[in-house]
């Protein structure tokens, strides 16, 4: 029995629905006038990288590399066109995109000042300077209050490590990739939580 649609239905519904509810209980609690109920912004997208970051290495662990070891899918850059299924980045991209269509002026992504595909650059002079700044020091994520399309918003930028060979590789032997010496470990961008505060 082929559980490819199976278990990728699964792993991508459950990582939408992790991220769609967290938000909506976080900013029900931001948006609480109690004060022993608020919950700073710094902790909310804290709990929120915290469900990114173990959804897609439950993902990568359970999905992809199973997958992969059966001989029923490989991971693949072109997974729409192809018999794939989505990298690991991918897969956060993917799930990020899904989020944002939902309107709720709450987004999450992956963004690097090395992309793969420009769009995936910083998209502006916080994002840049975070990108940098994480770069240098892991060990904590740049956030900070920005204004944006007419609102205040929340933006936490946290590093975003190669955790696995297969991340380096794909980097290095990209055509399109501008670095071709990533190592297992290296800091190849950040994952960049968008949170709102006052909206218009």
């Amino acid at each position: 029995m082929n559980n490819k649609p199976l278990l990728w239905v699964l792993g991508g519904g459950t990582f939408a629905f992790v991220a769609v509810v967290a938000y909506w209980i976080l900013a029900l609690t931001l948006n609480n006038q109690m004060k022993s109920d608020f919950v700073p912004p710094d902790k909310a997208t804290a709990y929120i990288h915290a469900l990114i970051e173990a959804n897609r290495t439950n993902y990568t662990q359970n999905v992809v590399s199973k997958l992969q070891q059966s001989g029923q899918a490989e991971a693949l850059e072109h997974w729409r066109n192809e018999k794939g299924i989505p990298l690991p980045a991918q897969f956060l991209l993917e799930s990020g995109r899904l989020v944002a269509e939902k309107n709720l002026k709450f987004t999450f992504r992956l963004a690097s000042t090395t992309p793969v595909y420009v769009w995936n650059g910083p998209r502006s002079d916080f994002e840049r300077k975070g990108l940098d700044t994480v770069a240098k020091d892991p060990s904590k994520p740049v956030s900070g209050f920005i204004k944006m399309d007419g609102g205040r918003y929340y933006q936490s930028i946290y590093a975003d490590r190669a955790v696995t060979q297969a991340c380096a590789t794909c980097h290095n032997e990209h055509p399109s990739s501008p670095r071709h010496d990533y190592k297992v470990g290296d800091i190849m961008g950040g994952i960049i939580i968008t949170i709102p505060i006052d909206l218009p």
